[in-house]
């Protein structure tokens, strides 16, 4: 079986000097091996496929066969890396928390511990009738949360 940190390491040589940085690398029993990449502008497919080749230079098809697939971390799929927060900042994202709260909200600003959503919510303001709605920062530990993925609009 080919190892994970074979893999990661091609991938970080590739990756120094460029904006790219990694999300995930997972290998399956079968050698099937899955990269993932992100970008802050998005990801080229002519960058993947020049990561896979860099990749299967520094691997050898005669010790074992595989599978190489290189990509992108998928626009609709959960965050699993801090710098994806990162690139988010300003966007508005949807996070589940483990006790199964759903939040939306804007991505304010990212922390070791955690991050911060504007959160619109109604608040009844001191001499008015009615509640207005206002956006309110909540903080959230990573450590609360099940999943945090990018809001797609369609309009």
């Amino acid at each position: 079986m080919i190892s994970k940190s074979a893999v990661q390491q091609a991938v970080e040589e590739w990756l120094q000097g460029k904006e790219y940085f990694l999300v995930d690398i997972s290998i399956s029993p079968d050698d099937r091996i899955v990269v993932e990449i992100d970008h802050q502008d998005g990801v080229w497919i002519e960058d993947c496929a020049d990561l896979s080749r860099h990749i299967e230079s520094r691997l050898n098809r005669d010790d074992e066969d595989y599978e190489l697939e290189v990509g992108s971390a998928g626009l609709g799929q959960p965050f699993r890396v801090r710098r994806q927060y990162e690139i988010h900042v300003g966007k508005e994202v949807e996070t589940q928390l483990h006790d199964g709260h759903k939040l939306r909200g804007t991505l304010l600003s990212v922390s070791d511990e955690g991050f911060c959503l504007s959160i619109p919510q109604k608040v009844k303001e001191e001499g008015k009738k009615r509640p207005i709605v206002k956006e309110v920062p909540t903080d959230i530990r990573f450590e609360d949360v099940a999943y945090t993925k990018y809001l797609i609009k369609v309009k």
